[in-house]
């Protein structure tokens, strides 16, 4: 038995699971304890002052004897993380060269290793990224039509993200539909309050809808998604907005919340059952950009065999998942109603049982992953 710590520090959160997996060839990890300290840094009655003290209290209830190994989620990789890497100096190093590439997000998955070295010495630290799986994008799909020697200069390369939940939902799938990984083609929706879609061929990453940021693709939350880049500069020229200004707009004020004044869906979907106009168009919008993609993907894999849902929206919303692939039958891709309607939990299909294309909604578990990829840097 394996004991692993998981670890997702953000700026001012520390989530955490503590799993005890078998060592066997298809382990099901045990969750000995999780759990998340929030309000970092606030000047709140009991809030932590920083990282440091997050961590320290988080793990003092932890029962941490035998502890294998430490997995931290790590956002952003860049070009020069392929694989989960073991933490030692140099890697630390190099992650914080990428911190212009994830200024809200690398700097405090930093603090979370390096608290962690402090307080847990010589137990080996690895650091999984979510943009490692997506290092499989051939050129063509993550190289952006710009000055080539700007885009080597600055770093600007579509790089994705949620690449641990699209890996272990991509290998489910097959699992699901009991074939080999290797001869699956899956599009994977990862809907959460950040949103992205993935062309999975055999097990690899060949299109993803998150680009240089979390903000490009699909309608989320918060965030806009795809859009003219000229709207950036009428809003700077025109409304003599700040860049400053424009970045927390397209990061925070749109998206669903935008468009209907809420970013959880089941406030959205309560609105629109009311006859909420803003709800129903931000449902809309949001169900026109998930099938937009869907279509693209199928053309670039050539050959669709599975749909899967996964992620909060994705695993929880019916709706989202039937308007999503409205109108797509003649492509093979229907979903039953009944099936998607009933309330089951767990992997699961729901198309009808002779639909040319699965469509699946399968439960997502990054933290599993990043224990799996943790374990296998050792074994490796």
């Amino acid at each position: 038995m394996s004991r692993v710590l998981v670890l997702n520090c953000g700026s001012s959160s520390v989530k955490y699971r503590l799993l005890d997996v078998p060592r066997s060839p298809e382990p099901e990890p045990v969750v000995v304890a999780s759990g998340v300290v929030e309000r970092i840094g606030e000047d709140a009655p009991g809030a932590p002052r920083d990282h440091a003290e997050a961590l320290s209290a988080a793990l003092a209830g932890l029962p941490l004897d035998g502890l294998t190994a430490v997995g931290h989620r790590v956002v952003h990789g860049g070009l020069t993380f392929t694989a989960p890497a073991l933490v030692d100096d140099v890697v630390v190093a190099a992650i914080a060269e990428l911190v212009p590439l994830a200024p809200l997000h690398n700097p405090a998955n930093l603090a979370g290793i390096e608290v962690a070295r402090a307080l847990l010495p010589g137990v080996p630290q690895v650091a999984v990224f979510d943009t490692a799986f997506h290092r499989t994008l051939p050129a063509a799909a993550s190289t952006y039509a710009i000055d080539a020697a700007t885009a080597e200069r600055f770093g600007i390369h579509r790089y994705g993200f949620h690449g641990t939940s699209h890996a272990i939902v991509s290998r489910r799938t097959a699992a699901l539909l009991d074939r080999p990984l290797a001869e699956v083609n899956t599009i994977t929706l990862h809907l959460g309050n950040g949103a992205s879609a993935c062309a999975v061929e055999g097990g690899r990453s060949v299109a993803t809808s998150m680009g240089l940021s979390p903000l490009e693709g699909l309608v989320m939350g918060t965030r806009s998604g795809d859009l003219d880049p000229a709207i950036i500069f009428h809003l700077h020229r025109v409304a003599g907005m700040p860049i400053e200004e424009i970045d927390e707009l397209l990061n925070r004020r749109s998206g669903l919340v935008g468009l209907a004044g809420v970013n959880d869906m089941r406030a959205l979907l309560a609105r629109r059952a009311t006859g909420d106009p803003a709800a129903a168009l931000a449902f809309e919008v949001y169900c026109r950009r998930i099938r937009s993609y869907v279509g693209a993907y199928y053309a670039e894999l050539g050959r669709l065999d599975a749909i899967t849902f996964t992620a909060g929206v994705g695993e929880n919303a019916p709706a989202v998942r039937a308007a999503a692939l409205a109108g797509l039958d003649r492509l093979g891709i229907e979903v039953d109603a009944a099936r998607n309607d009933a309330p089951e939990r767990g992997a699961r299909v729901i198309s009808p049982p002779d639909a040319p294309v699965a469509v699946c909604v399968v439960p997502t578990d990054e933290e599993w992953e990043i224990a799996s990829q943790t374990l296998g840097v050792l074994a490796a």
